[in-house]
């Protein structure tokens, strides 16, 4: 766990929802051993659509829609979030879900490998969210920053891998997300931070046309 677990206890006890779907989710996800990104970094994915006025979200490898339902929650009632998923029965449960809480006029569900669909869309998008296998991350950079508007975030999950990639001799799929980071800190058309947050979180701001 990257950040102090007492102090990760403390901010889930004193966090609200803004909506109860979101805690039968994480139910489902703790029952299934299923990942996903947690309270906190939705409330921090909830924060930054809102914020940034946002009207189109891309999330690759959406799961059964955990972090999607935060981002699309915080969408205006004219936005929409397009969910790229490989699981048929994901994309159900998450259809499921988004219809129990009211809002499944916002969401898209694309049944599919991401690597192959994310070429195809014929728009761009205000935030882009990557949370594929991670030892695809670096495959799938390049045409995702295509689909990402100017001034648009790039989010990507888990890019601390568990507090891995400060290992000397990491693994292979570590490695990958080594060179992930190195490839988002270095490209000249992107600012990026990472939040040591969960399992790391990187913003990347795309500051040019590319």
């Amino acid at each position: 766990m990257i950040v102090n677990p007492d102090i990760e206890t403390y901010l889930k006890n004193i966090s609200e929802y803004p909506h109860p779907v979101l805690k039968e989710m994480e139910e489902l996800a703790e029952e299934r051993s299923f990942p996903n990104v947690g309270p906190l970094v939705g409330r921090l994915l909830y924060a930054l659509v809102e914020f940034g006025h946002v009207h189109t979200v891309l999330e690759c490898g959406s799961g059964f829609g955990y972090s999607a339902l935060w981002m699309a929650l915080a969408l205006p009632e004219n936005g929409n979030i397009t969910c790229i998923e490989y699981d048929a029965r994901n994309i159900e449960l998450g259809k499921k879900f988004f219809e129990k809480a009211g809002i499944a006029h916002k969401v898209t569900f694309l049944e599919g490998d991401a690597l192959e669909i994310v070429p195809t869309l014929p728009q761009t998008f205000d935030v882009v969210m990557n949370d594929i296998d991670k030892d695809r991350y670096t495959k799938i950079l390049p045409e995702l920053l295509k689909k990402l508007r100017v001034g648009g975030m790039l989010i990507t999950d888990n890019v601390l891998w568990k507090g891995k990639v400060i290992e000397e001799n990491p693994d292979d799929r570590t490695r990958i997300i080594q060179e992930y980071n190195r490839q988002l800190m270095t490209e000249e058309n992107l600012w990026t931070t990472i939040i040591p947050l969960r399992d790391g979180v990187s913003l990347s701001i795309k500051l040019r046309g590319k």
